[in-house]
């Protein structure tokens, strides 16, 4: 099968060696909502919940906020600070042993795919292996590579803004006046790290140092801990703001409770740094100083990017 595609972006990675399947998809939603990974009692749908855009409104066991799990086929990093380049390598890091998110355990793992007939079954159909055979690399290789097919199958297109801009639905005045608050470089001025209408994922997938901090001591240094580069510094991945009313907090710490907060920061409480995004033009100043009135508008249309078709569609539950 070929993978979702979304109008204006170019095909979804879609790689020789884990090419999506109907059978990948669906072994991979099995594991995202079978707690066999972990000794917990969690699953990833545990910290991904569908009516929070598969995210989850608390702070993870590593100490940053959860991404949601949207669009991710297109991104080119992973995480806040873009520690994994690849979809298909991303659950590795919570397969392994002890991890805080599902704390797994390897040979109960292996144990418990010894007495579950359906995955066996279900490996060998989607991959032609023997899950129960491998060494632990390689079994944690293709959960992985399942979890990946299901995760590229979590396309979301269809929030009233898509429909707007297919011609299919009309925004209100408040709702235009805030995109055209997003779109203005002295207001809003939102499109630079987040995107414009031609670009449905909402982010541009690089990593930014947004004002958040004044100094990086005793906090989490972000893009740093990755490059060692300390231009870096202080630096995270651009979220999407699709489905962003659905998934407070904010910010990768979580210190913002709503989105009247986050556009409260953005107008007027923007910190300086030496590693601070150029792209922040209006940080000396403290921010973009916007009216209420566009603090209103604005707040309208990022509600424009909810696709309730998305956090319902079965074929993601």
């Amino acid at each position: 099968m070929s993978p979702p595609s979304l109008t204006y972006l170019p095909p979804m990675r879609n790689p020789e060696f884990n090419k999506m399947s109907a059978e990948g998809v669906a072994l991979g939603k099995s594991l995202y909502y079978d707690k066999i990974l972990s000794t917990n009692g969690l699953s990833c749908s545990s910290c991904h919940l569908k009516e929070e855009s598969y995210s989850i409104s608390i702070m993870g066991p590593t100490g940053t906020a959860v991404l949601p799990h949207v669009n991710i086929g297109w991104h080119q990093y992973h995480g806040w600070n873009g520690g994994e380049h690849h979809l298909d390598d991303v659950a590795l890091a919570d397969l392994a042993e002890g991890n805080p998110f599902l704390n797994a355990n390897n040979d109960s793992i292996l144990n418990r795919f010894k007495r579950n007939e359906f995955y066996q079954k279900a490996f060998w159909k989607t991959f032609g292996i023997k899950i129960t055979e491998l060494s632990t690399p390689e079994r944690q290789k293709y959960i992985s590579y399942a979890l990946a097919q299901f995760m590229r199958s979590m396309v979301s297109g269809d929030a009233k803004f898509d429909k707007y801009m297919r011609g299919e639905a009309a925004l209100t005045s408040s709702e235009m006046n805030g995109f055209v608050v997003y779109m203005d470089d002295n207001r809003g001025d939102c499109y630079h790290c987040h995107g414009s209408a031609g670009n449905p994922l909402w982010t541009d997938g690089e990593f930014h140092n947004n004002g958040l901090n004044s100094s990086f001591s005793g906090v989490d240094q972000g893009r740093f801990l990755v490059t060692v580069n300390p231009a870096d510094m202080g630096k995270f991945r651009t979220p999407t703001l699709r489905n962003i009313a659905l998934t407070a907090p904010y910010m990768h710490d979580n210190r913002f409770a709503t989105l009247e907060e986050v556009i409260d920061f953005y107008s007027s409480g923007l910190q300086q740094s030496a590693t601070v995004d150029p792209l922040m033009t209006h940080i000396n100043q403290g921010g973009a100083q916007l009216s209420a009135s566009d603090k209103i508008d604005l707040l309208a249309f990022l509600r424009t990017l909810t696709d309730s078709t998305f956090i319902n569609n079965p074929d993601f539950y």
